[in-house]
């Protein structure tokens, strides 16, 4: 046993480079998810800190990891769910299954609202879009760019798990790209479809996507930019301009 916020302190002032990873997802973090359909834990970002016994302030970029539609372990609400040929089509391509339990998750298209609320929650930097070859068969695709509750249009995540299972999606169709996707390099190499679905996606989060995930081979990913050593993302006002500029 050691202090590890100590050794990581130790790490940091002799410049090293220090890389925390995250289990589960942001719907699951017991103050920010889906409760009570939540662990016991935090999921998030902020999380990384308090586990670690460092401060926030040190943390340089954080990456956010996102398959290109959506899952979701055991119950809770799940607006984007499909439960015909095509979500069983995403979970059997997708091997969706628990690694230790082999439980079989639900999967549906990507919903673009929990993205946002990802986003903001954790203050991604940009994201690591996986699993794209998954959607390779597909005539269209949709993606969930807001909500219908209670009879009006909701853009943001709700605040509670009661109203969150009230929701519709709201979606956009994208078409297809049908062709596969596993031997691709480069962002070049993607399909125009492709190429346009992950470009909706980043507009739609607010976020640049810096890495592709093809296939489970290390050489099945495309870097579209560094994701270590990249910007930091600018938080914008309502003109779009950065808010680190305002005095």
């Amino acid at each position: 046993m050691v202090d590890s916020s100590l050794k990581i302190y130790e790490a940091i002032k002799q410049k090293k480079n220090i890389l925390f990873e995250g289990a589960q997802g942001t719907l699951l973090d017991l103050d920010h998810g889906t409760y009570p359909y939540v662990t016991s834990s935090n999921p998030i970002a902020g999380g990384a800190c308090v586990g670690s016994g460092i401060g926030p302030t040190v943390v340089d970029r954080v990456i956010g990891v996102a398959k290109a539609y959506t899952t979701r372990v055991g119950e809770g609400p799940f607006p984007t769910e499909l439960h015909g040929e095509i979500g069983e089509q995403l979970c059997d391509r997708g091997a969706e299954f628990g690694t230790t339990t082999g439980r079989r998750r639900r999967c549906g298209w990507f919903d673009g609202v929990i993205g946002r609320y990802a986003v903001r929650v954790n203050g991604l930097d940009c994201l690591a879009i996986t699993k794209l070859d998954v959607l390779d068969e597909l005539s269209e695709i949709k993606i969930c760019v807001a909500y219908e509750l209670d009879g009006h249009t909701c853009d943001n995540f709700p605040g509670n798990a009661s109203e969150f299972a009230r929701c519709t999606p709201i979606y956009e169709t994208l078409p297809g790209w049908q062709k596969s996707t596993k031997d691709c390099r480069s962002l070049e190499d993607l399909p125009q479809e492709a190429r346009d679905y992950l470009k909706f996606l980043a507009e739609l989060m607010e976020v640049p996507i810096a890495i592709v995930s093809l296939g489970a081979s290390r050489d099945q990913t495309i870097i579209v930019e560094d994701p270590i050593h990249g910007p930091k993302r600018a938080l914008l006002d309502e003109n779009g301009d950065p808010l680190s500029n305002k005095q």
